[in-house]
């Protein structure tokens, strides 16, 4: 059997045929991508998936090793899920470590002083092209000035501070079903036990090949 044990594991870039791309739908952030792409056979097959331009999620941990979660109303499955703060990047070029920092202060109106990436990971790659830069927020702090003022889903939104290993709990129970949530929780689970802790991870201005941005 082969252990792959000479084999580099990693995702590699690759682009297959496309002969007709074409945007049935655009909305306000995201769209609906339709393509035929030539299969290993040569046949075509279409492709239908939502096109994104990004999103940036932060796992702030206090000194008690307490993650800092929300809760919020989702329509699509009608629930309402505790998440990590998380955001668009819609402004084209943007970093993702700056609009990380103004998530947190927006949604939970804290500020970390020390910041590294978690995680980078596509949400859905089967059905869309968003691509997630995950940070770890540490030492942190109540933010200064005014407070963001809240539209839409974020006028009911609540704050917790759960420890880790009880969000690994509820994980496991399936009390918790967003994907960034459980993502970030394991990462950072796996990080605080391995060798070197969150020291170990990468600077938050680390290269994102999936979605580059202006330093």
């Amino acid at each position: 059997m082969d252990d792959h044990s000479d084999r580099v594991i990693a995702d590699a870039a690759e682009e297959w045929e496309v002969r007709e791309s074409r945007t049935p739908f655009q909305g306000r952030v995201t769209g609906v991508r339709s393509e035929e792409v030539r299969m290993p056979d040569g046949s075509w097959a279409r492709r239908d998936y939502q096109t994104h331009p990004g999103s940036v999620s932060v796992l702030a941990l206090d000194d008690k090793q307490r993650v800092l979660i929300l809760r919020q109303y989702r329509h699509p499955v009608r629930q309402r899920l505790w998440e990590l703060p998380a955001g668009l990047l819609d402004v084209p070029g943007e970093n993702p470590w700056h609009a990380a920092q103004r998530e947190l202060y927006e949604e939970a109106y804290v500020r970390a002083d020390s910041w590294r990436v978690l995680a980078d990971y596509y949400t859905s790659p089967g059905g869309t092209d968003e691509a997630l830069r995950m940070f770890v927020a540490t030492d942190l702090s109540d933010a200064e000035g005014e407070r963001h003022a809240a539209e839409g889903e974020e006028q009911e939104i609540e704050v917790a501070r759960v420890p880790v290993p009880e969000l690994i709990r509820l994980i496991q129970a399936g009390q918790l079903h967003n994907p960034t949530l459980i993502t970030g929780t394991l990462a950072v689970h796996a990080a605080l036990t391995s060798p070197g802790g969150l020291d170990a991870l990468r600077p938050a201005d680390a290269p994102w090949p999936a979605r580059p941005f202006e330093a």
